[in-house]
């Protein structure tokens, strides 16, 4: 997996500007043990880079996104990081190795309580999953150091700008459904203004807005 990885690096660098994993990136990639977040019957193909449904139309994310996602918000042990779309808890238990604090939202109720648990036997006691809209993130816990959004917005939620602390990134997958997206990079500057800077090309399920 880290070999299809260190391609891909390699291969997008002029998009991304990140030319390798680094070595803490890597380091937790190779300590997450994606097999416990999928499917029994997808065990084999637990280490492919390539993502796999989960249920409820989900996927857990392909490894080389969440390795690229994780490297451009540059989380630190002292960072606390809102997690948009738990779904099974892989890109969580990445920023949780990292030693971030990591705030993790999920809409759908069997999915969060199927990553809470299993993020608990996997004695991650620095992420925290509820259920809600991740449109809305979680103000009670902003702000943010970095935000990850792991499902594909029309537009970039104005709550997750809010959210996001002086200095901050979000990266956020924006575009329709099904059709062409972008993963983007926001940076929040010291003086609060926003940029933002399209990555790279990319294909997620959508951010379901709550009820």
């Amino acid at each position: 997996m880290l070999a299809e990885i260190d391609a891909l690096f390699a291969e997008t660098r002029h998009d991304t500007g990140i030319p390798a994993m680094s070595p803490a990136v890597r380091a937790a990639m190779l300590k997450v043990e994606r097999h416990r977040l999928i499917a029994a019957g997808d065990a084999s193909s637990a280490y492919r880079n390539h993502p796999l449904p989960i249920g409820h139309g989900q996927t857990i994310s392909q490894p080389y996104i969440v390795a690229l996602s994780t490297e451009l918000i540059a989380p630190r042990p002292d960072h606390i990081v809102l997690d948009i779309g738990t779904g099974s808890g892989y890109q969580a238990a990445v920023l949780a190795e990292m030693g971030s604090k990591v705030y993790s939202v999920e809409i759908v109720e069997p999915l969060a309580a199927a990553a809470r648990k299993t993020l608990r036997e996997l004695s991650y006691p620095n992420i925290e999953v509820k259920v809600g809209d991740g449109n809305q993130g979680w103000p009670e816990r902003a702000p943010f150091d970095g935000i990850i959004v792991s499902a594909a917005a029309p537009r970039i939620p104005p709550a997750l700008i809010d959210q996001l602390k002086p200095g901050g990134r979000m990266v956020i997958p924006v575009g329709a459904a099904g059709g062409a997206q972008d993963l983007v990079l926001v940076t929040k500057r010291v003086d609060g203004s926003v940029t933002h800077k399209n990555v790279l090309a990319v294909r997620f399920v959508p951010l379901v807005p709550g009820k």
